[in-house]
């Protein structure tokens, strides 16, 4: 087998029905209940207008400013796939653009994430079809490989393996292990009930932070009187 120079079949891929259920829950709780433990790195922000993305991740592995295989990926992706690159955060150059994202919303697709550049930004923020990436070039991509596609990659330390479920908003990106998807749900939601009560106090003038003393106390934190 080829390393660096692959194409794999993807063997599982979590259900978009369960994927979309994530778009009404902020990524933040979903975190919270990963306990603070995974995130996609602060560099990569959304490059759209606004909008929440979740669906399946097809991976990909390139060598910086290089989108052979991104383009590879378009022709296999089925609708509600997340496009996942690891392109080693260079900024040199752009990996997609107005083109590519065009293909990618007649196909139905979930979104792009990029650890790499984008282009034609101007376009992509004026449009709600998710897309994270870590930065912003004119200067267009090679189209020579290597590549690998379906394979796992990391971004920051959070690795995505082929079918994971992927998730964005404002706060940014994280990725659900598949066998993790269903009881993070759960927990997500539940963990919203918690905070609409917290906000529910604070209107009400009654939101308890005695927690904060019984910490400061546990600590043995001096306080002078």
């Amino acid at each position: 087998m080829n390393n660096g120079l692959r194409i794999l079949q993807r063997r599982r891929a979590v259900e978009l029905d369960l994927a979309r259920q994530f778009l009404d829950v902020p990524v933040a709780n979903v975190s919270d209940c990963m306990s603070r433990m995974t995130a996609g790195g602060a560099r990569l922000r959304p490059m759209h207008a606004g909008g929440r993305m979740a669906g399946p991740a097809l991976t990909i592995k390139t060598r910086p400013g290089d989108n052979l295989m991104i383009h590879k990926a378009l022709q296999l992706a089925k609708p509600g796939d997340v496009i996942v690159v690891d392109a080693g955060g260079d900024l040199t150059n752009a990996l997609v653009g107005e083109i590519m994202v065009g293909d990618a919303i007649k196909q139905g697709l979930g979104g792009f994430v990029m650890n790499g550049a984008i282009r034609d930004a101007g376009a992509l923020r004026a449009g709600s079809f998710p897309v994270f990436a870590a930065g912003v070039t004119h200067r267009g991509p090679y189209k020579d490989g290597p590549g690998e596609i379906n394979v796992p990659i990391a971004i920051d330390g959070m690795v995505i393996e082929p079918g994971d479920l992927v998730i964005g908003d404002e706060d940014g990106l994280l990725c659900v292990p598949f066998d993790d998807v269903q009881g993070l749900l759960a927990a997500a939601r539940q963990k919203q009930v918690v905070e609409d009560k917290m906000v529910a106090d604070i209107e009400a003038g009654c939101f308890d932070r005695a927690w904060v003393d019984e910490t400061l106390a546990r600590l043995n934190c001096f306080i002078e009187k």
